[in-house]
């Protein structure tokens, strides 16, 4: 292996297209690097909502993990977040299991032992399989059914299966499809709304609910607020969906199919034109007028205030944040600043970024995270000042860094002046 750290140039990516992206940029084609860089992201199972804490989305849920025990030991560190220390089971599995998947068999047992211990009934048992499983081929369907036959209780499975964290159905992807798989058909009422996509709220101060209200949605539902199992079950009565996470669409699609209920997608953006057109066609769409002048000039503030206190400033973004990382980076080069460096994982979808990244900044440097190269990668010659990210914090420990990654989810209008606002107080701090 060349020990040297691998990247290309925006222009030069552009240039070989959608359709021909380098081996060296699909992480199937070499072996995966986990460094402390992706550590939070990589794994399905690991920090933040990953597929084990969000199988548990549902209310009153509780999750039996069935996994070999270096699977499932950070899931001890999960347990210890509030609230989920009695929530969580384990079903080892041992080498026999491993090879001849005997396990598949204790797994009624177990579901039943986990149900009868509980002084309440869950709501339903989410099992969470591993790698083991995917490469055994395991009918995770099938084994569902029998559990939920044998304790009269919702079984359903949750995959975190790293190993197809970039094929058509991702962990994330399939599990968000299982959380709201539960939901049965209700009359619909006209003045209610889901909004699908993520596992912790949005901010309170998102101008989306405002917008909503405003076009008579008296009740908006999220996942993540639902008190209880009985408003969870409420989500089949929304008029329509709003998809506000790609990763949602496989759900979506479900519950049209199932229950009827129609959806719209809208996209987390930074580019403020942008924002303001997806606005717009979303009034048209609903046959409504939106009024967001004053979200966008309180977004609009907020870039200025930091693009002219610190303008033209060269940063380096990552992927473990709450954006799109090539949309966020074009973003940056639209209102004057520089981006030196992009750790992201690159896919036909992102050309759409990727090819204006080249026209504003042919020579930015895009480098994956899990290639084995980047444990050669060397800071000293990069020229920057800021990083988004935790992985872009690592690369560069010594420049200003906005994580950008916390929970509540910013979106918008809003999501846009908080980063910016968050820019601006990281960037005083350093020079007080």
């Amino acid at each position: 292996m060349k020990k040297e750290v691998y990247y290309i140039e925006a222009k030069e990516l552009a240039e070989f297209g959608k359709d021909q992206i380098p081996d060296e940029l699909k992480s199937s084609k070499h072996l995966i690097y986990s460094s402390p860089a992706t550590l939070s992201f990589n794994s399905p199972g690991a920090q933040g909502f990953g597929v084990k804490r969000a199988g548990l989305a549902i209310p009153g849920s509780v999750e039996l993990l069935v996994a070999p025990g270096c699977c499932g030991r950070n899931t001890t560190m999960l347990s210890e977040l509030g609230g989920y220390g009695e929530r969580f089971f384990y079903l080892l599995m041992d080498d026999t299991d491993i090879v001849t998947g005997r396990h598949l068999n204790k797994i009624s047992k177990a579901v039943k032992e986990v149900v009868d211990s509980l002084d309440t009934p869950p709501s339903a048992v989410m099992i969470c399989i591993t790698c083991v499983d995917a490469l055994l081929g395991t009918d995770m369907e099938r084994v569902c059914k029998k559990a939920t036959d044998a304790v009269g209780i919702p079984v359903l499975p949750c995959y975190m299966y790293a190993l197809t964290r970039e094929g058509r159905v991702p962990p994330m992807t399939a599990v968000r499809k299982s959380v709201y798989s539960l939901l049965e058909k209700r009359k619909r009422v006209g003045t209610t709304v889901n909004l699908l996509g993520e596992f912790a709220p949005f901010l309170d101060d998102m101008e989306l609910y405002e917008i909503l209200r405003s076009a008579g949605v008296k009740k908006i539902n999220e996942i993540s607020r639902c008190k209880d199992f009985e408003e969870y079950m409420s989500m089949a009565e929304a008029n329509f969906n709003l998809v506000l996470n790609p990763e949602c669409r496989l759900a979506a699609e479900d519950i049209k199919k199932r229950l009827e209920i129609p959806s719209i997608e809208l996209t987390r953006l930074y580019q403020i034109d942008k924002i303001k057109r997806q606005y717009e066609l979303f009034a048209a769409a609903l046959g409504i007028k939106i009024d967001d002048q004053k979200y966008y000039d309180q977004a609009k503030k907020a870039i200025n205030a930091f693009t002219n206190a610190y303008p033209s400033t060269s940063f380096a973004i990552g992927e473990c944040l709450n954006a799109d990382t090539f949309e966020i980076a074009l973003a940056l080069l639209r209102y004057g600043h520089q981006v030196k460096e992009i750790y992201g994982t690159v896919t036909p979808e992102k050309f759409v970024y990727i090819k204006k990244i080249a026209q504003l900044s042919p020579h930015t440097k895009i480098y994956t995270n899990l290639s084995p190269t980047m444990m050669y990668y060397d800071c000293s010659d990069s020229k920057v000042e800021m990083t988004i990210g935790m992985d872009a914090n690592y690369y560069h420990p010594d420049a200003v860094n906005v994580s950008w990654n916390e929970e509540r989810q910013p979106f918008g209008y809003c999501g846009l002046q908080h980063l910016f606002e968050q820019l601006k107080e990281a960037m005083d701090r350093r020079n007080v």
